[in-house]
């Protein structure tokens, strides 16, 4: 395969979904998705664990494990994350994690970038920054906070929530680094981003909760006799997607 590091490429980003269990990850990788992701939210969801906690690591580990095998490059959430998770999923075949700073004092998250990329320097390591992430978003902290981060070695920025034009273009001169932007629906499209140098468009928990948008859906449409639309997966097809 295509070293992951090089599908982070100007002119056509690397979009990545992400998925939060191993028939949505199967499902993705043969649907052609050569590059998968996991959500946090979704894992965490699923195992019935609140996100950005940590809480999940265990299920997080395992899935890692699974999702390795495939034939697509993996990179693994880990939230805020450590040396110590980092380098396990490392081991168990992740090529790439997100560590996200969670508005901590830069300095610190600076000092797990570089301690990650020492203990397991083949990984991609994507550091986020929260400035824009559920709150107004702060252009110039955001772009020290990239700098700070490049500087210690990351080998990609993610900021989540970055939704205007010329605060993506802003983050991109920033640094000399593939930028990864959080998809946004009605708010950008992989070619407006791709023409503004994003290099890495990530869906994040986006089809876990359009899955469970449908799932409701479905329940309703089968409680009030509307159409359930046809071209579902069989049980046949589900099965062999989490057993294999």
């Amino acid at each position: 395969m295509t070293d992951f590091a090089a599908l982070h490429r100007a002119g056509s980003p690397l979009v990545l979904p992400n998925a939060w269990d191993v028939a949505s990850a199967r499902t993705l990788v043969e649907a052609g998705f050569g590059a998968i992701g996991t959500t946090s939210l979704g894992v965490a969801a699923a195992a019935g664990r609140p996100d950005g906690a940590g809480a999940a690591d265990p299920e997080t580990l395992r899935l890692t494990r699974r999702l390795a095998t495939l034939p697509a490059h993996l990179t693994v959430d880990i939230e805020t994350g450590s040396v110590e998770t980092a380098v396990a999923v490392a081991e168990a075949g992740a090529a790439g994690v997100n560590l996200e700073d969670a508005m901590r004092p830069d300095a610190e998250h600076a000092s797990l970038i570089r301690s990650v990329k020492r203990e397991v320097p083949g990984l991609f390591v994507n550091a986020r920054t929260d400035t824009h992430w559920q709150r107004p978003g702060d252009l110039a902290e955001t772009r020290r906070r990239v700098r700070r981060y490049a500087d210690a070695g990351a080998d990609g920025v993610f900021v989540p929530g970055l939704a205007e034009p010329a605060d993506i273009a802003a983050v991109v001169a920033a640094v000399d680094l593939p930028v990864n932007v959080l998809f946004l629906p009605g708010r950008h499209t992989v070619a407006a981003l791709a023409d503004l140098g994003v290099r890495r468009i990530s869906t994040g928990s986006l089809l876990f909760r359009a899955a469970l948008a449908a799932l409701v859906d479905t329940a309703g449409a089968v409680r009030d006799g509307h159409p359930v639309r046809p071209d579902l997966p069989s049980y046949g097809q589900v099965n062999a997607l989490s057993s294999g």
